[in-house]
C-alpha cells in the first residue's frame, strides 16, 4: 500500500474520532449539578425584611439585581426584576435546592394578565422577592 493511501486511509479513521472527541469534550468540563435536596423556605413581606437588606435593595432603584444577605441563622436570597411599566406582578419561586456546591434558585416574574390583579395600576413597579433559608456557607446560583 502506498504512503499516500495509507494517510488517506488514516484521515479518514481520525477525523471522527476527533469529531467525536470534540462534540462530547464540552461535556466533560461540566459539573453535573446533583440535588442534594429541596430547602425550605419563607417569602417575607416587606416589614420581615431585614433593615440592612431593606438599604440595599433600595439603593439598586429601578434596577434588576441578585442579592444574598445572611445574619448567621439565616439565608435571605433577593431577586429583583427592575422596572416594570405597570403595577400588579408577582414572583414566583419555581425550585431553591442544594447541591453539594452551591444553592440553585430559580424564580419566575408572573404579569398583571397572569396573576389576575386589574390592570389599573398604571405606574411604574419595581417587583422583587426576599426569600428566607436556613444559613448555609454555599454561593447562590440563580437559574
Amino acid at each position: 500500500m502506498s504512503n499516500k493511501r495509507k494517510r488517506w486511509k488514516n484521515g479518514v479513521i481520525l477525523i471522527p474520532v476527533l469529531c467525536v472527541l470534540l462534540l462530547t469534550g464540552c461535556g466533560l468540563f461540566q459539573e453535573e449539578k446533583i440535588k442534594l435536596r429541596d430547602l425550605d423556605f419563607t417569602v417575607l413581606s416587606d416589614e420581615k425584611i431585614p433593615e440592612e437588606l431593606k438599604t440595599v435593595i433600595a439603593e439598586k432603584g429601578t434596577e434588576p439585581f441578585h442579592l444574598t444577605y445572611s445574619d448567621d441563622q439565616n439565608l435571605y436570597i433577593s431577586i429583583g426584576y427592575g422596572q416594570q411599566k405597570t403595577g400588579g406582578y408577582s414572583i414566583a419561586v419555581d425550585e431553591l435546592y442544594l447541591t453539594e456546591d452551591a444553592i440553585y434558585v430559580g424564580t419566575t416574574l408572573l404579569g398583571p394578565e397572569i396573576t389576575g390583579q386589574k390592570k389599573g395600576a398604571e405606574k411604574p413597579s419595581t417587583p422583587y422577592i426576599v426569600i428566607k433559608t436556613e444559613f448555609l456557607d454555599k454561593t447562590v446560583i440563580y437559574d
